[in-house]
């Protein structure tokens, strides 16, 4: 039997064996990804998710990111509080005319004030109100339960809050808050019935172990959508000098994820275009949703090139949003 199907069979691996996979030099990288796309094509055939960010709040940040370019330690020149409505409900516009399946409103900061709230949740009622089908991810940091219940009413359909990295290995990244503090807010969404939204950075000095402790943990969390962000290096950073990617490792890390995750969105995310480069289509044999479009303050490739290598792969654009992923 294989992978593939030892896994749509529902058998339990242990941590110890995803580790062997993952590590084992003798299960080629395009096999492993063979095994990946068995699970992809069961679950979404050959659709892909479109995503697309708006940056509406940019540095003014107190935590200290090891990998993040709008951290206190970082004197960025990209810095304006939250933006208005007219132009978050613009960026909602560009998304319907582009087939993007989910809109992501993105604030820099530990996490949103009250009025920063009334000001998300108004604009969404009103985004909501044009385009009903399109899917809101809101992405504000750290929240309450009350907040959360006023995003719900609103109609924030998804909230992303990232793991970023293993519990083992979070205090290498940072110190200003905690990884329980993270799960703490992905719990909130659940119990508010907002879809979570929860991934990972790869590259950041982690070893291969906090890898697949991160896709465990998103599985035990229970993530509807998980994107895999790759670190692109930041000047200045704590991570700004570190190189330890390559489009093979991307590659085995994406379809770990899959297999760990097999009904999950596994998305692409920031980083994918400088670490995976020219393998970029073969990532999307394991994940079946990318960002479209730039990221919160580095640049992604033209959306052209995106929708050109979709249509080259036989893929077909999914913005039919009826389900939790």
């Amino acid at each position: 039997m294989t992978l593939s199907e030892r896994i749509l069979n529902n058998e339990h691996l242990s941590k110890e064996e995803w580790i062997h996979i993952f590590e084992d030099e003798h299960f080629d990288t395009f096999d492993l990804l063979h095994e990946a796309y068995n699970i992809r094509k069961h679950y979404y055939g050959k659709r892909v998710k479109l995503n697309m960010i708006l940056n509406a709040k940019s540095g003014i940040c107190p935590e200290d990111c090891g990998y993040c370019g709008q951290s206190r330690e970082i004197k960025q020149k990209q810095r304006y509080r939250l933006v208005d409505k007219e132009q978050i409900k613009d960026g909602a516009n560009v998304a319907q005319e582009h087939q993007i399946g989910t809109y992501c409103i993105v604030m820099s900061g530990r996490g949103p004030s009250d009025k920063e709230v009334t000001h998300i949740c108004d604009t969404v009622e009103e985004i909501k109100s044009i385009h009903p089908q399109l899917k809101i991810c809101a992405c504000l940091g750290l929240t309450n339960e009350e907040q959360a219940e006023r995003l719900k009413n609103a109609g924030v359909d998804r909230y992303n809050h990232n793991l970023n990295t293993s519990e083992r290995y979070h205090d290498n990244v940072v110190t200003t808050h905690t990884y329980r503090d993270r799960v703490n807010t992905v719990e909130i969404m659940k119990r508010h019935h907002i879809s979570p939204c929860s991934g990972v950075i790869c590259g950041m000095g982690e070893s291969n172990e906090d890898i697949i402790d991160m896709a465990l943990a998103l599985k035990k969390i229970d993530a509807d959508s998980i994107p895999i962000n790759f670190l692109h290096p930041i000047k200045g950073t704590k991570f700004g000098d570190m190189d330890e990617l390559n489009p093979i490792k991307c590659l085995r890390i994406i379809a770990m994820f899959r297999l760990i995750n097999p009904s999950k969105e596994i998305r692409i995310a920031g980083g994918r275009e400088v670490n995976l480069r020219s393998l970029q289509p073969l990532a999307l044999q394991a994940a079946n949703s990318i960002f479209v479009g730039d990221y919160l303050i580095t640049g992604g490739q033209p959306n052209q090139l995106d929708y050109d290598m979709l249509e080259d792969l036989g893929f077909e654009i999914d913005i039919v949003n009826n389900d939790n992923s």
